[in-house]
């Protein structure tokens, strides 16, 4: 009898360890550590945006972006999610947060206080306001600032990485 419990307990720490293990480490970022990921020259398409927790239409299109993830994993697309998330323990607030609607985007934290110094670095036309995505390669940049939808990821992505530059 013994045994057995013994090994139900090691079966049930091997699951739920690997569940843990599987769930993102986040890190935290000021925009000048983070201002490179707009910039790269590489032939990778990149897809960022910028949410929150709290913002309605964020959390909405967040399946949008996974999909794009599952659906693009093998191509040259990396997409980031930029929470704007702040407060006490947002790190763990975000990935029970993440793990609840099965998001497995990568997601960093941006905590730059001072908004007015880096909104107009990532795009001159955004006014700050949530949620925000930007796609681009090398020079070739689409910007919304407004939800977004699978199939406007999908053709912007196409048409950015298919842009000859």
């Amino acid at each position: 009898m013994n045994y057995k419990i013994q090994l139900l307990l090691l079966i049930a720490a091997l699951y739920f360890g690997s569940k843990i293990a599987k769930a993102q480490k986040i890190k935290t970022y000021n925009f000048n550590a983070l201002e490179p990921i707009f910039h790269y020259q590489n032939d990778t398409t990149y897809v960022i945006n910028f949410w929150a927790m709290w913002c309605k239409p964020c959390v909405e299109e967040l399946p949008e972006f996974e999909e794009i993830r599952k659906d693009y994993s093998s191509k040259k697309v990396k997409l980031i999610l930029i929470s704007l998330d702040f407060g006490k323990n947002v790190e763990d607030r975000l990935v029970a947060f993440l793990k609840r609607k099965n998001i497995k985007v990568e997601v960093v934290i941006l905590d730059d206080p001072d908004a007015n110094s880096w909104i107009d670095k990532v795009d001159e036309k955004w006014d700050g306001a949530l949620p925000a995505t930007v796609i681009y390669r090398k020079d070739q940049r689409k910007v919304y600032t407004r939800q977004v939808s699978y199939s406007e990821l999908a053709k912007s992505i196409y048409q950015v990485s298919n842009h000859k530059n």
